[in-house]
């Protein structure tokens, strides 16, 4: 549009500048699209970033191999993976970095990824202490502070962790359902009437349903992995990590310490065993997290439920066809056998009449004119006996049907 400006305007623009700023301003976009990314906090609030990867490395202290499971430019399986203070997500297109109060989520002016951007900015922030209206009574206020209390025990890791499988458990269930309604007419249609469009819409179909099937079945085996080791969930409670790791834990042993001075070594050491059964025993408690995980791993598992009844339906119509196409064929070769049957019949007919027809003399042909008429008749008869012999023979042996 602006070289057309330009040469309304009368002044020449060259090809190839045009096609290089072109050029040049495609790879710009590209370029922004890889470098932006949106940080929101746990009171909900966005921050669009322009970072290269070394500033997101820098900025919450990950590996670059870690980072690379994020490139939208490779393709990498759906991954959740924990590290010391990060959590390494890629969910489809849903590719985030979350850390203890910080959520980093890449892409984030794409068409999928804008409701996850919504979901986080109203579901991260907690729920407020104190009531805006007048007059509740004391049970709804006890259910309103056994709800803060829950929301305050679930660390803010889970909850992001939480929007983003529920976002891509919805994403993968509505391209389901999208595709079971495509399918089921398509199939329908199919069975009705076998033409090369029908046949070729149910090949794209199918052919769809596949790709969705392997996306589903990742996401699935990443949850399964992730339920299966209690480790690898460990790892995912950033908070518990932090808390473990605060100065202030050790200022309070330390406190602790200092304000028992008279405390016997025995009960110093027992006490110190408790406490570090305890701080294992906290550390090997993932209930909370698997549960999480589990509620969407049935989701997830219903989805596939759904292609695997889809893929079995499109197995079914695919035999149905075939046992269509079987008796066409079979129709086909019982009609070339009556064909060929009637062939030879008539060949043997003409053999015959070929022989009499010769221009030989015979001393029979003399006065003996009635030949000609049994010649006909005998030759008919075998000809006719010759046709039903084949045809029942081939039934008897079931090469035609009845």
């Amino acid at each position: 549009m602006l070289a057309l400006e330009m040469a309304r305007d009368g002044l020449l623009v060259p090809v190839e500048s045009t096609q290089t700023a072109a050029q040049s301003s495609a790879a710009k976009k590209k370029t922004a699209a890889l470098r932006s990314w949106i940080s929101l906090d746990q009171d909900g609030e966005g921050t669009v970033l322009d970072l290269d990867k070394y500033a997101i490395i820098r900025r919450v202290q990950i590996h670059a191999r870690d980072l690379r499971l994020l490139d939208p430019l490779l393709s990498y399986p759906s991954t959740i993976l924990g590290r010391e203070k990060v959590i390494v997500l890629n969910l489809e297109h849903i590719k985030a970095i979350i850390t203890a109060d910080e959520v980093l989520l890449r892409d984030p002016f794409d068409d999928n990824v804008l409701p996850i951007v919504e979901e986080l900015q109203r579901r991260l922030p907690l729920v407020s202490a104190n009531f805006q209206g007048q007059g509740e009574d004391e049970e709804t206020s006890g259910v309103q502070k056994d709800v803060e209390t829950d929301e305050l025990k679930f660390p803010f890791e889970f909850r992001a962790l939480e929007v983003a499988l529920e976002g891509i458990c919805s994403f993968l269930d509505a391209r389901t359902r999208q595709l079971e309604t495509d399918a089921y007419p398509a199939l329908d249609e199919l069975t009705s009437k076998i033409s090369s469009r029908n046949l070729d819409r149910v090949r794209k179909l199918k052919s769809a349903m596949t790709r969705l099937t392997n996306r589903v079945q990742k996401v699935r085996d990443e949850l399964e992995q992730l339920l299966d080791d209690d480790d690898d969930m460990a790892d995912l409670y950033l908070s518990r990590k932090l808390v473990g790791t605060s100065p202030l834990s050790d200022l309070g042993a330390q406190n602790w310490s200092l304000a028992s001075p008279t405390i016997t070594i025995g009960s110093r050491v027992s006490k110190t065993s408790r406490a570090s059964a305890a701080t294992t025993a906290e550390e090997n408690d993932v209930e909370e997290l698997e549960m999480l995980l589990e509620a969407y791993f049935m989701q997830i598992e219903s989805t596939l439920n759904k292609l695997t009844t889809l893929r079995e339906y499109i197995d079914d119509t695919e035999d149905y066809i075939n046992i269509q196409l079987d008796n066409h064929r079979n129709q086909l070769i019982q009609l070339e056998l009556f064909l060929s049957s009637g062939t030879v019949c008539l060949s043997v007919y003409s053999l015959v009449a070929a022989i009499f027809g010769m221009n030989i003399p015979y001393t029979w042909k003399e006065d003996h004119g009635y030949v000609f008429k049994w010649v006909i008749i005998v030759t008919g008869v075998v000809c006719a006996s010759l046709f039903l012999f084949i045809i029942s023979y081939a039934r008897h042996k079931g090469l035609v049907g009845s």
